[in-house]
This record gives C-alpha cells, sequence and structure tokens, in this order.
C-alpha cells in the first residue's frame, strides 16, 4: 500500500466508553448454528455456589480492576449465552460492580438477553427491580420443526408463555429475535414469523441471516451435504418481504438486521456501529478502549488465566492502538450498515486522496440502485452533481444495497487497502 493517503494521520484516540457489554455464557444445550463462547449447563437450575458463581466473581474482579475514565455508562448490556439463566443474585452483583467502579448514568439503557422457557413473570419483576429496562427475547422462529433442526432447546408453547409474563409485566421496551435462512424455512414459515412476531406486540425486531460459523454442527453438515438451506434467491426474498412487512406495520429499519418503532431503536448497539469506545467483560467479550481494540479468551480457565495476568501486570489496556486504515475501513463496514449511512464527519481522520477513492468506489456500482448520496441540506444528488465537495452523507439503499452490502464493502476495502 502506498502511504500518500495515510502519511501523518497518525491515529486518533476515541472518547472514553460510555457503553459496557457483559458476557454472561451460560446456556442449556449449544445450538447447531452458535460460534459463541458459552458454558453448557443442561437443564439443571443455576445457583452462585461452585463455577457458576466463581464466574460472577471473575467478572466482578475484572470491572473492579477497569480505570475508570471519567464518564458513567449510557448503556449496559448483558448478552450471552442466556443471561436470564444466571440467578438473580449474580446479576444484581455484576450490576453493583458496575456502578461502584464506572458509574451507570440515571437514564441508562439497561439490556439483557432472555430466552423462552428460562423465565417466568416473577424473575422480570425481579429484573425490573435491578434497572433492567429493555430485553431482547431470542425467539429465532415459531414453529418446532425449525426450532428442532436448529438445536434450539424452547419450543412454540414456551414462546407463547413468555410473551404472556412480558404483558402481564406490562414491559414494552422489548425486542423480538428472528434468524432468516434457516434450513428448510419456506416462504410460508417466514411470513407466519413475521405475522406472530408482530401480533406479539414488541417495539423493536431484529431479523438475523442464518450464517455458517466455522465448526459448528451446521457447517460440518454443510461440508458432508447433510443441510438443506432455502436457496440464495429465497433468502433473499426472506429480506425484502421483513423490510416490506415490518416497514409498513409503523418500524424504522434504522440497521442492516434491525428495526425499531420511534424511539425504541438500541442505544447500545448503535455504540458499535458508529466504531465508538466500549467496555466488555467476560471470556470472549471484546473491548475497543483508548483507541485499542482487544478480545478476552473464550472459554472459562483461560479467562481466568488471562484475569489474573491483567490484574498482576497493573491492568493495563492491552494491545496496540488500531492503525489510521485499519480504523477508517471498521467505520465504513460498520456505519454503512445503518440505513443513515456514513458522513465525512462521523469518520476518523481521512485524507482528500481517500475520500475520493471511497467516492470512486462506490460511484463505480452507479449502473445498480444500491447506493445513494446526499448533500449539507440532505437533498438526494443527481449521479453527474456527486463530489467530495458536494457529498455529505452516503448510504445504502433499503433493502438492495443492504442485500449486496458485502460485494460493495469488500469493493471499498480493496480500492483503500491499494490506494
Amino acid at each position: 500500500m502506498a502511504t500518500s493517503s495515510y502519511r501523518g494521520l497518525g491515529s486518533v484516540s476515541p472518547p472514553p466508553p460510555t457503553a459496557a457489554y457483559i458476557h454472561i455464557p451460560f446456556c442449556r444445550q449449544r445450538c447447531f448454528y452458535c460460534d459463541f463462547p458459552i458454558a453448557v449447563t443442561g437443564f439443571q437450575s443455576l445457583n452462585l455456589d461452585g463455577w457458576v458463581g466463581e464466574y460472577v466473581e471473575a467478572v466482578c474482579q475484572e470491572i473492579a480492576g477497569q480505570q475508570y475514565l471519567g464518564l458513567p455508562l449510557s448503556t449496559v448490556f448483558f448478552g450471552g449465552g442466556t443471561p436470564s439463566l444466571l440467578p438473580i443474585a449474580g446479576l444484581e452483583k455484576i450490576l453493583a460492580a458496575v456502578d461502584k467502579s464506572l458509574g451507570i448514568a440515571p437514564a441508562a439503557e439497561i439490556s439483557m438477553e432472555i430466552d423462552p422457557g428460562t423465565f417466568d413473570q416473577a424473575q422480570l419483576h425481579s429484573y425490573k427491580n435491578l434497572g433492567i429496562n429493555r430485553f431482547s427475547l431470542g425467539v429465532q422462529a415459531f414453529q418446532d420443526n425449525l426450532l428442532t433442526l436448529c438445536g434450539r432447546h424452547h419450543r412454540r408453547r414456551d414462546i407463547d408463555q413468555a410473551f404472556t409474563a412480558i404483558a402481564k409485566e406490562n414491559i414494552t421496551n422489548w425486542s423480538l429475535d428472528l434468524i432468516a435462512g434457516l434450513p428448510e424455512q419456506t416462504t410460508t414459515d417466514w411470513h407466519s414469523s413475521l405475522s406472530l412476531a408482530l401480533e406479539a406486540g414488541p417495539n423493536h425486531i431484529s431479523c438475523y441471516d442464518l450464517v455458517l460459523e466455522p465448526q459448528t454442527v451446521f457447517d460440518k453438515w454443510e461440508q458432508r451435504g447433510k443441510l438443506t438451506l432455502p436457496p440464495s434467491e429465497r433468502s433473499a426474498n426472506f429480506y425484502r418481504h421483513a423490510q416490506h412487512v415490518l416497514t409498513q406495520a409503523g418500524f424504522h429499519h434504522y440497521e442492516i438486521s434491525n428495526y425499531g418503532r420511534p424511539g425504541y431503536q438500541c442505544r447500545h448497539n448503535q455504540i458499535y456501529w458508529r466504531n465508538l469506545s466500549y467496555y466488555g467483560f467476560g471470556m470472549g467479550a471484546t473491548s475497543y478502549i483508548d483507541g485499542k481494540r482487544f478480545g478476552r479468551p473464550r472459554t472459562r480457565n483461560d479467562y481466568y488465566q488471562w484475569l489474573e495476568s491483567w490484574l498482576k501486570q497493573g491492568r493495563k489496556t492491552p494491545g496496540e492502538r488500531v492503525a489510521p486504515l485499519e480504523n477508517l475501513l471498521e467505520s465504513l463496514m460498520l456505519g454503512l450498515r445503518l440505513t443513515a449511512g456514513v458522513t465525512w464527519e462521523q469518520l476518523p481522520v481521512i485524507s482528500p486522496g481517500a475520500k475520493q477513492t471511497i467516492l470512486a468506489t462506490l460511484t463505480s456500482f452507479g449502473d445498480r440502485p444500491w447506493l445513494e448520496f446526499y448533500d449539507r441540506n440532505n437533498e438526494l444528488l443527481s449521479p453527474e452533481n456527486i463530489t467530495t465537495a458536494a457529498v455529505q452523507r452516503f448510504c445504502l439503499t433499503d433493502p438492495e444495497g443492504m442485500l449486496y452490502s458485502n460485494q460493495i464493502l469488500s469493493a471499498l476495502f480493496a480500492a483503500l487497502e491499494e490506494d
């Protein structure tokens, strides 16, 4: 790579984190598509004796060891795994550690992933008493045959019971997750899942495309020819159909996989998509602090060893600062996931040459309806008026540009790496 576009740009540190992700790894069983760092528990009830309590204690030690950077948290997110398997006392202990060491702003969004069949109304009430004010329900599909094919532990009856508990507890800020492109999933299945999701009344819906991650059960079945996935065009039509149905129902498609009614967009995830700083705690979690992005080991024992070493070595932020080009590429990749797109001001320090490369690459797709360019008045620019001086914001079209985002990003990355 020539240095003309990046010489002298330096690596600018982002502002201190105002978001924290906490990984709760416990799961009853591993889903066939899952490559997350988890600890399988079976169907036993968990308590804080033994290894579960040991993990909670380790996470609290890591949080307490974090050097306070001066800003209270505006978002906290308990992900997993299945956080709703952790006893209430464990969540309470972790939240207390976060508040003591980092501070939680009064109006903070505190989110928690929950799975059908792992909670009841009394648990929801206890979560609310802890200050948790946003819930993400992992439905994935409404059809029992698809849930079985995925290795999910819950069934339709558990989903219905979850809806009843949420309604009785008067929870309005909750999200429902679905997966498109599952094995043997039909168009009728997908339409039914979207309809049933809307009937349940969430104010946020996430529709993720199935990804075959390496070494998962699905990946191994695919290699053996034992996995029947929907054809690519059907999966693309699943995406188009979800966009049509959900936007017609009043949801704003604000991110490639996420839809929210006004006021219910996930504040925490937008920290990631805007390439801003965040804390991560627990096994497998990633942090982005002081311009450094680093992860933790993905197994409990390795995580404990890492934590002990980190504490002994003075709790310094590991790793090297993200290089300017890498930071730019990440900002483009993450920012273009948002339907609002990217403005030049949202990108890290960027040279005029890099701007020209970005626009030249994006406009090379001009014969396809995948991209739009806007000026400072938020007016759509015609092709002949697209220049670095005129363009203020650029975005992928919805849904077609979003469908081809990988192709567009690959071209961007190749052009910038050669610049």
